[in-house]
């Protein structure tokens, strides 16, 4: 009988939705490699392997079978996918363009050599960040630029603005996901694409405004108000365009700061100082990682105080995601802050989530988690922290509650969402 590898659903998927792996045609208790990799648009070649024996059926089902070593142990349904590893040292994978789908080389060998020869069954699966129907329309509105993403049907949907770090340039593939789950997404840029600022300097507020007017304008997204997604620095934006903006409704922060961060931010005659960093606090691990998460000063102390957001200001609710082992900075600790600060100003509890074991970059789910990369600001190799099969099913979990969380608050109702790991 011939060996197949068969993956489920079938030759494509969404990038966000889990695969079933299975073999079938081997003997009865052979040892088999079975492998994945695929290729980012910049050339750099992610991999992963894993040792199994099949069954006395001589069959294989990931969900099942354990893994007797290699990239992982144990029984992992995506652990081909979890333990991808780049070639090439601290490279991160991204999608860059959604227009091409990922394609992942999956390939089963005979033996469980380090590097297996004798090919038995190979398929290439497509992953794919648009969902058919989903619209993707270029934003260039005054000076709003990004990327509007809209689903299947007639609409009008709620809306949500996605921002992302200190990386600058235009991130889409979490707006284009999202999308997919019924969402009218706006991925915002807002340094370092086309025609807005090159670097990271003095932020204006006006801008998000604008981009906040467009959002709230367009006949194909509901209203009254939008909602907000932000991931790190893009955290801290969202925290200050709840709290300074009118037609905010929800908002969900990703290891966000509680402060306003890396430069000042100005709005109309006001002026946000940027909380202060200690760079003799950095430390390098012994693999030559820069670990700053101790770099930063302390939001509440006095000298400091100009950099704290008023988020008492703000109207909607607020969803703290949060990874317990940051290594950007203490986002646990300022999640409480808020939490502290809202209730004591009469204003309704945040909902925090904690993940432990997960470090700063919570990705949409089957992204390998990124545990160190080169940092844009600091130029060099840093350590993001987190333990990579924790990290990678809170990546599961939290996209999960996100869609939840904005399901109940701008779709005004409670959505129901399982877990298909």
């Amino acid at each position: 009988m011939a060996v197949t590898l068969n993956v489920f659903p079938g030759p494509r998927s969404l990038w966000d939705e889990p695969v079933a792996i299975t073999v079938h045609g081997l003997a009865p208790a052979q040892r088999v490699t079975l492998r994945a990799s695929l290729r980012d648009e910049k050339g750099v070649l992610f991999r992963a392997s894993a040792h199994y024996e099949a069954d006395a059926g001589g069959q294989l089902d990931l969900a099942r079978t354990p893994a007797l070593g290699g990239s992982y142990s144990g029984v992992e349904p995506m652990g081909l996918f979890r333990t991808l590893q780049p070639e090439t040292p601290s490279e991160r994978l991204l999608k860059r363009d959604l227009q091409i789908p990922f394609l992942v080389d999956l390939e089963v060998f005979e033996g469980q050599d380090p590097q297996p020869t004798k090919l038995l069954a190979q398929v290439v699966h497509e992953r794919s960040f648009l969902r058919p129907g989903v619209k993707r329309i270029r934003v260039r509105e005054g000076s709003v630029r990004g990327t509007l993403f809209l689903p299947p049907g007639a609409g009008p949907f709620p809306g949500i603005i996605d921002l992302y770090g200190t990386g600058g340039g235009l991130c889409e593939y979490r707006a284009s996901l999202l999308a997919g789950h019924g969402f009218a997404v706006l991925a915002l840029a807002y340094f370092r694409f086309e025609d807005l600022p090159k670097e990271l300097n003095d932020i204006h507020l006006e801008y998000f405004e604008e981009a906040l007017d467009y959002m709230l304008q367009h006949p194909k997204i509901t209203g009254p108000g939008i909602g907000l997604l932000g991931f790190s620095k893009g955290g801290d934006l969202c925290l200050s365009m709840a709290s300074f903006l009118k037609g905010v409704t929800a908002t969900v922060l990703i290891n966000a700061c509680v402060a306003n961060t890396m430069v000042p931010l100005h709005y109309k005659e006001m002026t946000l100082l940027n909380i202060g960093c200690d760079l003799e606090r950095l430390k390098i691990t012994e693999s030559g990682l820069v670990d700053i998460v101790d770099i930063w000063s302390n939001p509440l102390e006095k000298n400091n105080c100009q950099s704290l957001i008023p988020i008492e200001k703000a109207q909607g609710p607020f969803l703290f995601i949060v990874g317990q082992d940051d290594h950007s900075w203490k986002s646990e600790s300022y999640a409480y802050m808020a939490s502290e600060r809202l209730q004591s100003h009469g204003k309704e509890k945040p909902q925090i989530i904690c993940y432990p074991k997960t470090g700063h970059c919570i990705d949409p789910p089957y992204f390998p988690p990124c545990l160190m990369s080169v940092h844009r600001m600091v130029g060099r190799g840093v350590i993001w922290g987190g333990e990579s099969k924790a990290h990678f099913m809170a990546q599961v979990d939290s996209w999960e509650q996100i869609q939840t969380f904005f399901q109940k608050y701008l779709k005004g109702k409670d959505s129901t969402f399982h877990n298909k790991m």
